[in-house]
């Protein structure tokens, strides 16, 4: 699908949050109504929701094609490794996006509608969602999914500091070094 037209782009995206709100709002209702005992209406949106995730997530195969997977056992490493390190890029850019625009614009606007509880939430979340990110960067390095250019920073800053260390021997015992599968990961203490 061709997603060059910014219009169907923009639809989709806003499908995909009509639809991924719908099943938090149905799950909520599923959460109300089997509290107030009724299980059957309780059910009915539980099951409603699991069709809305299906629609998001239609969606958002149409956005992302790169992360459609189709037969697992036919990619190999590299091409799984690629598409995990894109959800991982996703999730980092969409709490990243939460922390710095997004919560701070929706605190300053309640602190100025002097609406003190949603402040206190806003503010939790955005913390929540910085944590999320920081989260989602620490697993790309974990699991060893930095892109080349990446990985060639991280190459480039380790020997920076090597060298820094070997001018400065007093600092050698401060630095370690960790080196993992697809590059270098340095701790200076």
């Amino acid at each position: 699908m061709d997603l060059s037209n910014s219009n169907t782009a923009k639809n989709l995206e806003a499908a995909f949050g009509g639809e991924s709100m719908a099943n938090r709002k149905y799950l909520f209702f599923a959460e109300v109504t089997k509290k107030l005992g009724m299980s059957e209406l309780s059910k009915l949106f539980k099951e409603t929701a699991n069709q809305e995730t299906e629609h998001a997530f239609a969606h958002f195969r149409l956005m992302h094609p790169e992360l459609v997977v189709d037969d697992a056992k036919s990619l190999t490493e590299k091409q799984k490794k690629a598409i995990a390190a894109r959800c991982l890029e996703l999730a980092v850019e969409g709490e990243t996006y939460e922390y710095e625009i997004m919560y701070p614009g929706f605190t300053e606007e309640a602190r100025a509608d002097r609406d003190g509880k949603a402040v206190a939430e806003f503010e939790t979340q955005e913390a929540e969602s910085r944590e999320h990110a920081e989260m989602f960067r620490k697993a790309t390095h974990n699991f060893g999914l930095l892109t080349n250019v990446e990985n060639h920073h991280a190459r480039q800053y380790t020997e920076a500091l090597e060298t820094l260390m070997v001018n400065q021997p007093h600092r050698r015992k401060q630095m370690t070094t960790q080196r993992h599968k697809n590059g270098f990961a340095v701790n200076v203490r």
